[in-house]
């Protein structure tokens, strides 16, 4: 098998797991002998040298030939113990007389004495070896340092080291014997360690080969977090949740898109043919009236504009998808919802149009009851007399006031909230205060930080939804609330048309989405205009959302974050006129 098949990076990470901790397990156990080897030989070597030590501070309490003297003789050294080697050594280290002579063990082999034995000082210790290859350690005592009887010279003692050697080897096979086992169990108990501490990681591999097979429903399952596969799992989790998340929103995305190529080429077909049917006609001679010649102007135009919506409204979405944050400023809801109102019933003079007053709640209430009565779901009047015409407004000098008039606050007791113009009811321009106590309190604006033009384009897409899909002369109401317990600021256009079927109120915000009821006939519409207000309600942190009223029909909510406090500079400045 070649080499390379047995390179480190094509192990497993068991296997390398494996391979480390009993690398790494042997290695201690070899430095563990070795090093209690190193310093257990010493401390046996130092045991027998204090029992020589011992012997040569008073040989003569195993030499003395006779107790009572205590004096050593040269017969009492012959009959020395055999577990030690005793002998005299004269002036040039020879030995006179020693217990291992061949007389008295004919098989003992003697040390080796070196030739410098005798002059080596008082109690020197030191190794010798026999002719076999032991070591015996040795100590000397100088003649006069102990009591002799005719024995002269210097006294030699002695013991082999073979039991040190014996002991020293009983311990490496003892030990090494034991660090063996060690090592197997070791290697078994790692193998199983490392395998059932990788498995969560064997299930990270199986989970992703079987998404990436295309099962986006797999998911790991949630292991310990305070562990590394634990935060791993979890953090792995959270990416396939988005990566799924991001495929469905794709497909929804690939399948919206289709739909609107079909919708978009359904709706850009009709006034292209259209158009391209009057240029043949006028080209071929069939326009020669120039009455039929302005009617087919006309069409044509309208076409035009038609398509020149649909584009205008796909440029809108396109800025609005834009990471730019919109500009935006600290506004005021009512007036807005004013001057909507008055421009709807300027364009639909058949209807009537009504700004509610403004509705202030504490309390937390049900988010989905719009507003209107609870018995009877009719909606509070707004004012005491109709809107004037625009034509009536434009002849008659108090038009304009007379409209705005039809708008007021409701003044009830609510808490302030701090820094916000509070208007008086018939107070002008000049006579708004700041709030600075719950006695001192008017009306509660709905004050919002956002871009104006763009809350104006969102009622004003909603107010013309209404408008195209309900009948005519059905009346639309346009309220505003604030509402206290949640801080929002909420606007409600309400309409009394045929409502919207719970199954697709939160489809009719997806782009190119269009329904297909009642409300998708052919009216000029592009199907884009209610997704336009979703998407600036997302850029505003605020949410839309579309609600039964009372009595039939669609109450489209819009829900801003309620500002309760900013300058009374950024405030006044947005103020509305008298």
């Amino acid at each position: 098998m070649p080499f390379k098949a047995w390179r480190w990076d094509r192990l497993s990470l068991r296997n390398k797991l494996t391979i480390v901790n009993i690398t790494l397990l042997t290695f201690g156990i070899v430095v563990a002998g070795i090093g209690t080897t190193l310093l257990l030989r010493p401390t046996l070597v130092s045991q027998t040298d204090s029992q020589l030590s011992v012997y040569a501070s008073d040989p003569t309490q195993f030499l003395a030939a006779d107790p009572s003297s205590r004096l050593i003789t040269y017969d009492a050294i012959r009959i020395a113990p055999s577990t030690i080697y005793v002998a005299v050594l004269d002036a040039d280290g020879q030995v006179v007389v020693d217990n291992w002579g061949q007389w008295q063990r004919p098989q003992a082999i003697a040390p080796e004495v070196p030739a410098d034995a005798a002059v080596r000082g008082s109690q020197s210790l030191f190794d010798m070896e026999d002719p076999l290859g032991a070591t015996w350690r040795t100590i000397t005592v100088p003649e006069g340092e102990y009591a002799a009887d005719q024995v002269r010279g210097t006294l030699l003692i002695a013991a082999p080291l073979t039991s040190v050697n014996a002991t020293m080897v009983n311990f490496l096979a003892i030990f090494f014997g034991f660090g063996l086992t060690v090592v197997i169990f070791g290697a078994a108990l790692t193998r199983v360690l490392v395998s059932a501490t990788l498995l969560p990681l064997r299930q990270v591999e199986a989970t992703a080969m079987q998404f990436a097979s295309g099962d986006y429903s797999q998911r790991l399952p949630a292991g310990t977090p305070n562990t590394e596969v634990g935060r791993l799992s979890r953090s792995l989790n959270t990416m396939l949740v988005r990566i799924d998340h991001a495929f469905d929103e794709r497909t929804r995305t690939i399948a919206q898109m289709r739909r609107f190529v079909g919708d978009a080429s359904h709706e850009l077909r009709t006034p292209l043919v259209t158009v391209r049917g009057y240029a043949e006609l006028y080209r071929m001679g069939a326009l020669n009236d120039p009455e039929k010649v302005g009617q087919a102007m006309e069409r044509i135009e309208k076409e035009a504009l038609r398509m020149g919506g649909l584009v205008e409204d796909l440029l809108q979405l396109a800025r609005l998808d834009e990471t730019r944050e919109l500009v935006k400023d600290v506004i005021d809801l009512e007036p807005i919802a004013e001057d909507a109102a008055m421009d709807a019933h300027a364009t639909a003079k058949d209807r009537v149009v009504r700004a509610l007053p403004v509705n202030i709640i504490q309390e937390t209430r049900d988010e989905a009851e719009p507003l209107g009565s609870e018995t009877t779901g009719e909606l509070p009047a707004a004012v005491e007399a109709d809107i004037v015409p625009a034509e009536e407004s434009a002849s008659a000098p108090e038009g304009a006031a007379a409209k705005r008039a039809l708008w007021r606050r409701r003044s009830l007791p609510r808490p302030a909230l701090r820094g916000f113009p509070i208007r008086r009811k018939g107070a002008e321009p000049s006579g708004i205060e700041t709030a600075d106590s719950d006695e001192d309190l008017g009306d509660v604006p709905a004050m919002v930080h956002a871009n104006e033009d763009k809350v104006r384009q969102a009622i004003s897409n909603l107010l013309g939804n209404a408008m195209r899909y309900t009948p005519e002369g059905s009346p639309l109401e346009v309220g505003v609330t604030v509402d206290l317990q949640n801080q929002l600021a909420i606007v409600d256009i309400i309409d009394h048309g045929e409502g919207i079927p719970p199954q697709i109120r939160q489809k009719i915000f997806e782009r190119f989405w269009r329904a297909d009821t009642s409300r998708a006939r052919e009216t000029g519409g592009s199907g884009l205009g209610l997704s336009i207000v979703s998407a600036i309600m997302k850029a505003h942190d605020g949410e839309v959302d579309v609600l039964e009223t009372p009595g039939g029909g669609a109450t489209f909510r819009l829900k801003f974050p309620l500002l309760m406090s900013a300058p009374v500079d950024s405030a006044l400045s947005t103020a509305p006129n008298s």
